[in-house]
């Protein structure tokens, strides 16, 4: 029974959202007998929260999910710097880890004025779409990159890196340089660099990412703080 609660909870991948009871139970796959049970259980638990004939994910989840050591741990130790990043660069900046082929953000910083975008923290989005990915995957050894090259890349917008060379080269220019950027990939309208984060030897722990509107774009300026923050936070984690 636990795996058919567990198919209840995956409905909200990636992006959360709220759904009515015959909605969960179609995309779940299950019975609407079998849906309103386990829902119910679930709401019980604080891990769905019911808002009139929709229900959502509970609080539970977000506290649950907030106390998992590694992504705590990396967070902790990652907000000083990333609120420095922000205060000298007055745009959103982002933290996030990679898993599978997707980055996972765990922190999100943004002012009153923020424009719109994709993400959210716990939220997640291709790595081949968005700068902090390709700063994880650009470092995260070849086998991955290859893998990743050799199937059709996810496209977000029209922008979307969708041919295999163009994006090996991106990645190589990444490993150079340590800085990964993004040209409207993942939101129109929307730039972002990036720079990956160490602990020590072999691939990047996370990376984090600042994001400004297209026309207020200038790499060169944003570049020194991106890789002062980011040098900083692994100077961090290797002496932790």
């Amino acid at each position: 029974m636990l795996d058919k609660a567990v198919s209840i909870l995956d409905v909200y991948r990636p992006d959360g959202g709220s759904f009515r009871l015959t909605e969960l139970a179609a995309r779940a796959g299950l019975p609407k007998t079998t849906a309103f049970r386990l829902i119910g259980d679930l709401v019980r638990l604080g891990l769905l929260e019911r808002d009139g004939e929709r229900y959502r994910l509970g609080g539970t989840l977000f506290e649950l999910g907030s106390l998992v050591p590694r992504r705590h741990d990396l967070r902790e130790s990652a907000l000083p710097f990333l609120q420095d990043l922000f205060e000298s660069t007055r745009q959103t900046v982002h933290f996030g880890i990679r898993d599978d082929r997707d980055v996972v953000y765990l922190e999100r910083i943004h002012g009153h004025d923020a424009v719109p975008l994709p993400s959210r923290i716990g939220g997640r989005l291709p790595l081949t779409c968005t700068a902090i990915g390709k700063a994880l995957l650009a470092f995260s050894g070849p086998e991955l990159a290859d893998a990743i090259l050799a199937g059709p890349l996810p496209r977000l917008t029209a922008y979307s890196i969708a041919d295999p060379l163009r994006l090996r080269t991106a990645l190589e220019q990444t490993q150079v340089s340590g800085l990964a950027y993004e040209e409207q990939e993942a939101a129109l309208g929307i730039s972002c660099i990036a720079a990956p984060v160490f602990a020590g030897a072999g691939e990047p722990v996370a990376a984090l990412s600042v994001a400004v509107p297209r026309e207020h774009f200038r790499p060169a300026h944003l570049a020194p703080a991106v890789r002062t923050a980011a040098l900083g936070l692994s100077r961090t984690l290797r002496q932790g």
